[in-house]
């Protein structure tokens, strides 16, 4: 008999052991299984001869599995294994710390300053992740600590003292020390392993200093459907799609640079079940952000909905009744954000029923005055998005001057001098009933705008804003109330089906020119 973790979210041991036999990649990151004899441990997806059962034990985490002294296949590597998906079965607190534990919450910090962030004491944190995940919180920082580090020495030529840092550790002798502790190998021994670096870009490369570097995913995945949704909403001067690619600047606690991302796998649509490793995006980042690695794979993470099981989403929409969308772009994914005061600022400037050129247009003149210049190899990228402070300290007049009308001037003002004050949290583990009453209250952000700030900037799955006439339509339905009835059967994915919905009608409307802009 198989010796199972009793986590509430890891799944029942028959059904590990099915996916485990079957290396079945939708799995993959939701359980990880360890060796008894090897002491070793795998993602299901693993290409290792599968063991005996008598010798496996299952757990729910990677950090887990540490904990109970196993330590990372060096073949499946599972650092590289997809999150979990936002709606896990995990209380609200425990899933907020682990997130921002996983972006880098405590380098640098300790559990006192995260728990007073979250507004509970220090004990209540590490007891809620003791029971919900089943290890302490510096515990877990530990444990993305080490992947990140094993994930770089396996990936690029970085120095060893350059990883260590970037990896979250303080000094390189505390490094090597936990390192040999955990893995039983020094990190200059894995590096001579010789694993592969990071997979070519599929078209022409700045000669700036780039790192390669993957983010992995569940297929199937709508890679085209996402960067349409994606060049949709481009900041000009902050943003760029094209060639199946998607580039941008970034400021990160700060440090500025350029991120490029584009699939794994050169040509291939990213719409199906792939073998191997080949389910992955390729990110290439600049040298320069480095320092802060952790935050900003969690950010690309969350904008390219990367942790989502999309084989439960589409099922669920398929009994749901909308089976004919689902099957004509399989694994949509809900666009996140990389900041979320970024998403609000676009959102307020392309005011509904306004042509997508001027939106655009004036968007690029708002990145062109109050945006900070970045100087980039990459034609378009030019500027970091205006922050809430630049908006703020220019006032309603200056955005007036531009070209805002005045009262999205006065809304867009007042949202940045929310967030400043804090009475505005529009990040990952901000609560989301609070953010859109703040919205609302701000003025004409409207019930619409307000619920896709929060789908994207929270990362809601299950926000709908029925109030907006495309998606009745496109469901066939003539009113908000009988939408949202009809919306009850998507839940708790009703913000996929929106999606879904809208790509719909922006399909069976090609030419017009007065679309709704997708979330």
């Amino acid at each position: 008999m198989s010796q199972v973790n009793s986590r509430p979210t890891l799944p029942a041991a028959a059904i590990c052991e099915r996916a485990l036999v079957a290396r079945d990649a939708r799995f993959d990151g939701i359980f990880y299984v360890g060796i008894t004899t090897t002491r070793v441990y795998c993602r299901p997806t693993c290409p290792a001869r599968v063991s005996h059962t008598d010798r496996r034990r299952f757990f729910d985490s990677a950090a887990s599995a540490e904990r109970a002294g196993f330590r990372p296949c060096l073949r499946c590597r599972p650092e590289l294994a997809p999150g979990r998906a936002p709606m896990d079965a995990v209380p609200r607190l425990a899933r907020v710390a682990a997130d921002r534990i996983g972006a880098g919450a405590l380098n640098g910090h300790s559990v006192a300053d995260l728990a007073t962030e979250l507004g509970v004491s220090a004990r209540h944190l590490r007891r809620a992740l003791e029971r919900e995940i089943g290890v302490s919180p510096l515990e877990l920082a530990q444990t993305h600590r080490l992947l990140l580090a094993k994930r770089l020495l396996a990936d690029t030529a970085l120095p060893v003292t350059r990883i260590a840092f970037a990896s979250g550790f303080q000094s390189l002798r505390r490094f090597n020390s936990i390192f040999r502790e955990r893995y039983r190998l020094s990190p200059g021994a894995l590096r001579r392993q010789g694993h592969s670096r990071g997979a070519p870009l599929s078209g022409p490369v700045p000669s700036g200093d780039l790192v390669p570097l993957t983010l992995a995913y569940r297929p199937p995945l709508a890679w085209d459907a996402l960067l349409a949704h994606l060049g949709q909403e481009a900041m000009p001067g902050v943003e760029v799609v094209e060639r199946r690619r998607y580039s941008r600047t970034v400021w990160v606690a700060g440090r500025g640079g350029v991120v490029v991302v584009e699939d794994a796998v050169p040509g291939a649509r990213g719409n199906g079940h792939r073998r191997g490793h080949e389910n992955q995006l390729t990110a290439w980042v600049s040298a320069a952000l480095l320092p802060v690695l952790m935050p900003l794979l969690a950010r690309l993470r969350q904008l390219f909905d990367l942790d989502a099981e999309p084989t439960v989403v589409d099922a669920h929409l398929e009994l749901g009744g909308l089976g004919q969308l689902v099957r004509r772009s399989p694994g949509l994914r809900m666009p996140g954000a990389f900041d979320g005061f970024e998403v609000a600022l676009g959102a307020l400037i392309r005011s509904p029923g306004s042509s997508a050129e001027r939106g655009e247009d004036l968007a690029g003149r708002v990145v062109s005055a109050l945006g900070e210049p970045l100087a980039t190899e990459i034609p378009g990228l030019t500027h970091v998005a205006p922050t809430p402070r630049r908006i703020a300290g220019a006032g309603p007049r200056s955005l007036e001057a531009l070209g805002v009308e005045r009262r999205r001037a006065e809304n867009i003002v007042a949202i940045a001098r929310a967030v400043l004050e804090g009475t505005l949290r529009l990040e990952l583990g901000g609560d989301a009933s609070s953010a859109r009453r703040a919205l609302m209250d701000l003025g004409d952000a409207g019930d619409r705008l307000a619920t896709i700030i929060v789908m994207r900037a929270l990362r809601r799955p299950d926000a709908f804003p029925a109030s907006d006439p495309v998606l009745q339509r496109a469901a066939g339905v003539s009113s908000e109330l009988e939408l949202r009835a009809t919306a009850e059967r998507w839940r708790p994915w009703r913000g996929y089906a929106a999606l879904h919905l809208w790509r719909h009608f922006e399909e069976s409307c090609v030419g017009q020119a007065s679309l709704p802009p997708a979330p």
